[in-house]
């Protein structure tokens, strides 16, 4: 199609997509090198090598909140974040490969884990010049390796879904006003979540069910064909658009699970998702959610506004921002880093579309040690550069 043809939304998308999109040509050699070594570094190859979890595996999914276990961070929580962020780099390599992976798509063996079904979701945009509105976007994974199983001390099913990558992915990212999950009552008494991200989550194709259908069938087999086993985790992780997925796939399975296994969401670079409402149901139905952030990545502060104080004044244009759907609320907890924190150069003078990449995010949970030591960090970075200052002016002053 001619580009003076395509509205300026689509145009929008298509070059956020060429841009911004992870796992792209456009994803820097630089990021990627960043994402082997802190997998390779965190993540020995045999699962039996790794710490083991046991007894307290319930604390590293969120039973508590993730309290005492964030700054400093945790060795083996930080192990098991950069471990669920490999499973999203499978999503992610399954699509690169070809959007519709090989039937007998496999982890590498060293996971512990075995992939049950792939996962597809599926646009309500309809435009002439796309011809398959649904793309793979994850899978669902069940840890079958018993010394694995042992180590995490329960049987973990995962489900992994990768970012944007396609236009019709980006034009859905757009449609950020919020829906109601339930059509009674009022805006601000309903659970409401972003438009876009509902309708990628429950969309139908001619011959496929939902993303939503999907994965609901699959956890309620796997939990059938385990539940009598030992305890259960169902861990949902994905980066970018799939973290706000992976978010919309607890909210479900919390309510239809929660009381068969803990239900945890890992999440790297996520957007908002949904309302205050959405929020206090979530966790109601005993959704976990650890979102890690990156304070660089301009993704995480969008889509909408959150407006959780009740200062003076700030009553009338809450309202008519919450009937306009714009209001949002953080959910989770949050593991906040900087790219500035990072003892990388690079990484320190990344752009937008490196500040959101993945391989960034697993480099800079394997860098962060505490906030404390980001502050002396900085404060050392800032103390040579006046030393470097110093020389360059003494190396450049004239001889008396």
């Amino acid at each position: 199609m001619p580009q003076s043809l395509i509205p300026s939304t689509m145009r929008l998308a298509i070059n956020l997509s060429h841009h911004i999109s992870p796992h792209t040509k456009n994803t820097t050699r630089f990021a990627s090198s960043l994402r082997v070594h802190a997998t390779a570094a965190a993540t020995p190859r045999n699962p039996t090598h790794r710490a083991s979890i046991g007894k307290q595996w319930r604390e590293y999914q969120g039973i508590n909140n993730w309290d005492g276990l964030l700054d400093p961070l945790d060795d083996a929580l930080r192990s098991e974040i950069l471990r669920y962020g490999q499973f999203v780099e499978s999503a992610y390599a399954a699509f690169d490969f070809h959007p519709k992976p090989h039937p007998h798509f496999h982890l590498p063996p060293d996971s512990g884990y075995r992939v049950t079904r792939r996962l597809h979701a599926t646009s309500s945009i309809d435009l002439n010049w796309v011809t398959n509105r649904s793309t793979f976007i994850g899978y669902v994974a069940v840890s079958t390796d018993e010394g694995e199983v042992a180590r995490l001390g329960r049987r973990d099913i995962v489900i992994a879904y990768r970012g944007t990558i396609t236009c019709l992915e980006w034009l859905e990212n757009l449609r950020a006003g919020l829906t109601r999950l339930d059509a009674s009552g009022q805006p601000d008494a309903s659970p409401m979540v972003a438009s876009g991200f509902w309708s990628l989550y429950t969309s139908r194709a001619r011959a496929r069910a939902s993303l939503r259908e999907e994965v609901l069938e699959e956890v309620r087999r796997l939990v059938s064909a385990y539940g009598g086993g030992g305890p259960i985790s169902l861990t949902v992780t994905g980066h970018s658009l799939g973290a706000a997925l992976g978010v919309l796939t607890a909210y479900d399975v919390a309510l239809d699970f929660g009381d068969d296994a803990l239900v945890t969401v890992v999440s790297f670079g996520g957007p908002r998702v949904g309302n205050e409402r959405f929020r206090r149901e979530l966790e109601r139905r005993g959704g976990r959610v650890l979102r890690i952030v990156n304070a660089q990545d301009v993704i995480t502060k969008v889509p909408g506004v959150v407006m959780e104080g009740k200062e003076e004044g700030e009553g009338w244009v809450k309202r008519r921002l919450i009937e306009a759907g714009w209001v949002y609320a953080e959910v989770g907890r949050e593991l906040r880093l900087r790219s500035s924190d990072s003892p990388r150069r690079e990484v320190r003078a990344g752009n937008v579309a490196t500040c959101h990449d993945l391989g960034v995010y697993l480099h800079l949970v394997n860098s962060f040690m505490s906030s404390g030591c980001a502050e002396e960090r900085n404060q050392m970075d800032l103390l040579s550069m006046f030393g470097n200052m110093g020389t360059w002016h003494r190396e450049r002053s004239p001889v008396a």
